[in-house]
């Protein structure tokens, strides 16, 4: 199976497996890790004594996050008219501009394709097919930071032994992609839209709260006492869709076995940590490896990392400041 293969069968739910093959490059590198192995762990406690911790990248995504969603926010209540509607679908000075999902799931309430809305989705396609990934989940989407700060509330709840945290199977995404997408065919409706966070929050934030912050309030509590991140990583479709449209994205999180000490720090923090798979000790297939398109390029794992193994990089050029 190639590597983008596996990658792609990742998003859908498939479990991470072993490398059939790892590189010579690779194999060369674990060698001389482990040569001198007392040096190895010298090093390893000595970065580890050294480290400090590091915001710069969750700093950054919530920085653009907020300006995105405020930036509606105020074209609205000073009519302005810079970024007009809601995430759903907008017009930045004139350019419309259609969530992905969203249109697909109207096409397929009306049972044919419409042109205007094929236009409108033109933009955002080229924007999350350079950003790549799902980077619309986590540094755009509303309900991303909420969830991203109620879990702090749920890891702590967890580690004083209060809550359990639990999982399900991460296909249960795709399965809910589908269902949504039958349900938008055979009702006439657009079902999700009702049910989205992404929608609610952020008509909210423009227009005002309504009774449907309810439903938010309820996914929020499910999330903090039952199962960490559930909506997002079990549910939520446009995290689906926005992750093949990014799947050929230049730009990747890299992952460079040589400076890992495969301590899972990274693992740690990741909203989806299948797609660090790769930093546990000896399933790396190459020695200079992209995450993938499940990867929300969100920069935890990169500010966690104390030894720069994990980084921001655009194919064929430099690492990202």
């Amino acid at each position: 199976m190639s590597r983008f293969t596996e990658l792609f069968m990742g998003m859908l739910g498939a479990a991470p497996k072993k490398p059939e093959k790892v590189s010579d490059g690779v194999r060369e590198i674990m060698r001389l890790k482990y040569l001198d192995k007392e040096g190895y762990i010298k090093e390893k406690l000595h970065i580890r004594s050294h480290q400090s911790t590091s915001h710069k990248w969750r700093n950054r995504r919530w920085a653009v996050l907020l300006a995105v969603n405020l930036l509606f926010v105020f074209s609205f209540w000073l009519d302005i008219q810079i970024l007009e509607g809601a995430l759903t679908a907008s017009r930045f000075v004139g350019f419309h501009l259609i969530d992905l999902n969203s249109a697909l799931h109207v096409m397929l309430a009306h049972k044919h394709i419409i042109v205007n809305l094929f236009i409108g989705t033109f933009t955002v396609f080229l924007i999350w097919v350079l950003l790549g990934g799902r980077s619309f989940c986590s540094w755009v989407c509303p309900y991303h930071l909420v969830a991203e700060l109620t879990e702090k509330l749920h890891l702590k709840l967890v580690e004083k032994k209060w809550v359990t945290d639990h999982e399900f199977h991460r296909g249960t995404r795709t399965v809910f992609w589908v269902l949504f997408a039958l349900l938008s065919i055979v009702t006439g409706y657009t079902i999700f839209e009702t049910l989205s966070p992404t929608g609610i929050l952020s008509r909210a934030l423009i227009y005002g709260p309504g009774l449907a912050l309810g439903w938010v309030f309820l996914l929020l509590l499910f999330e903090i006492f039952w199962s960490r991140r559930a909506w997002c990583r079990y549910v939520c479709p446009i995290g689906l869709t926005y992750g093949v449209v990014g799947t050929l994205s230049p730009l990747q999180v890299a992952y460079r076995v040589e400076h890992c000490f495969h301590e899972g720090d990274c693992r740690k923090v990741c909203l989806v940590p299948h797609v660090l798979d790769v930093t546990i000790k000896g399933r790396a297939s190459e020695d200079h490896m992209g995450l993938g398109p499940d990867c929300t390029r969100c920069g935890l794992c990169v500010d966690a990392c104390p030894t720069g193994a994990l980084r921001f990089e655009v194919k064929g050029l430099a690492k990202l400041l």
